[in-house]
């Protein structure tokens, strides 16, 4: 019975070890994710914003 106790002891204690390693291990990836499509989408937005720019200028100098 000791046994048996004792292993489903470490067992859990290992299970939740690895959780916490995976949450960590997933916690810094979603960082790197979310920091590169914001890089991404940042960059498109500035090249919209750039593009609408001079069409606009070129719109008011047409009028």
């Amino acid at each position: 019975m000791v046994k048996k106790a004792t292993k489903k002891a470490a067992k859990k204690t290992v299970k939740k070890a690895v959780k916490k390693v995976a949450k960590k291990a997933v916690k810094k990836a979603a960082k790197k994710v979310v920091k590169k499509v914001a890089k991404k989408a940042a960059k498109k937005a500035v090249k919209k914003v750039a593009k609408k720019a001079p069409a606009k200028k070129a719109a008011k100098k047409k009028r």
